[in-house]
């Protein structure tokens, strides 16, 4: 069977790309970068990307997919811990895609599919976690009022969305760094399910700070 070379060559560039991208940022890594990471010519690497939009591009259907894929699963929310379960995974993928977010901005000033695509990210993270706040409420685990469910579930969409964005400020030497994934994706979690305090069922309030207490207790 003939081996195909090309593939293997352009899925691993996409590979390191990624660890580059989310390294150090996306406007300070060059394809030139790329390349010598690679060890590779420039050359072929522009035989399979003959820009560097295009890696991007590349890397952002790969993680719309994987999201479209993960946020159906908010269907099958029904109390606390499902939340935070579904909350974490998000997060466990925003992180795998992490320099999306961390340069979200400047990314979406010089790439128009990245815009008009990251408006239907947004719009398929708010349906989602209506979807979860719906599951929650025909099992009684939380009780809002259907006028608060379009600015909560925004409001949730807007933490998870910039989340990230907020570590890096607050540590930006470290924040990012594989070794403090693991809490940065709890903090996030943590902050986006407790905007969901004031209408959970006691039981269920109890519950999720005890998922918290036990974060806490294993960041000590």
């Amino acid at each position: 069977m003939v081996k195909k070379a090309p593939r293997r060559t352009a899925e691993r560039i996409l590979e390191v790309t990624l660890e580059l991208f989310n390294r150090f940022g996306e406007p300070n890594v060059s394809t030139t970068l790329i390349s010598a990471e690679l060890g590779i010519s420039p050359g072929n690497l522009y035989y399979h990307y003959p820009a560097k939009d295009e890696l991007i591009n590349s890397l952002f259907d790969r993680y719309e997919r994987a999201l479209n894929e993960l946020l159906n699963a908010s269907d099958g929310v029904r109390d606390v811990e499902d939340a935070w379960f579904f909350m974490h995974s998000l997060f466990e993928l925003i992180w795998q895609y992490r320099f999306l977010y961390r340069d979200l901005n400047d990314l979406l000033s010089k790439n128009r599919r990245l815009e008009t695509h990251f408006q239907s990210v947004l719009k398929n993270k708010t349906r989602a976690v209506k979807a979860l706040l719906d599951g929650m409420s025909r099992t009684g685990a939380v009780r809002i009022d259907s006028r608060e469910v379009e600015a909560t579930a925004t409001s949730m969409v807007v933490v998870l969305t910039y989340w990230l964005s907020f570590e890096y400020v607050r540590d930006p030497r470290r924040a990012l760094e594989p070794e403090n994934a693991q809490a940065a994706l709890l903090r996030g979690a943590h902050h986006v399910l407790n905007l969901l305090v004031p209408y959970l069922e006691p039981s269920q309030r109890q519950h999720l700070l005890q998922l918290v207490g036990a974060y806490n207790n294993s960041e000590k």
